[in-house]
């Protein structure tokens, strides 16, 4: 076989014009909450929450081995993206993972594998 050769020129292998499904879904609003949650740094902030409940954001700091502005940052592209509720208390933010909405993307990824 020369390098020159195209295996699939003759193979019938595509035949063009084939109808393909094109499952419903908002793209657009899945892939954004999958950046927020593909950052390490939110993934690990999810997992604390998921664990612990509503968490103070001044918690965050000492396991996560950030700053008090790198924190909050991180809290509020999660809270953005509604992954995450924010709850005052008096001067303090308590955290807590939203979990219908982490349920909702866990749904949009388990429809890939069905």
């Amino acid at each position: 076989m020369s390098l020159r050769e195209n295996l699939l020129a003759d193979a019938n292998v595509c035949t063009p014009g084939t109808v393909l499904t094109v499952p419903e879904g908002d793209d657009a609003t899945d892939a954004a909450l999958l950046k927020v949650v593909a950052d390490p740094t939110r993934l690990r902030i999810l997992r604390i929450l998921a664990a612990n409940g509503a968490v103070c954001a001044c918690d965050l700091e000492e396991p996560l081995g950030l700053s008090q502005p790198t924190v909050s940052h991180h809290l509020r592209q999660l809270h953005e993206a509604g992954l995450v509720t924010r709850e005052k208390r008096g001067t303090w933010a308590f955290h807590a993972i939203d979990r219908d909405a982490v349920d909702a993307v866990a749904t949009s990824l388990a429809a890939l594998a069905r």
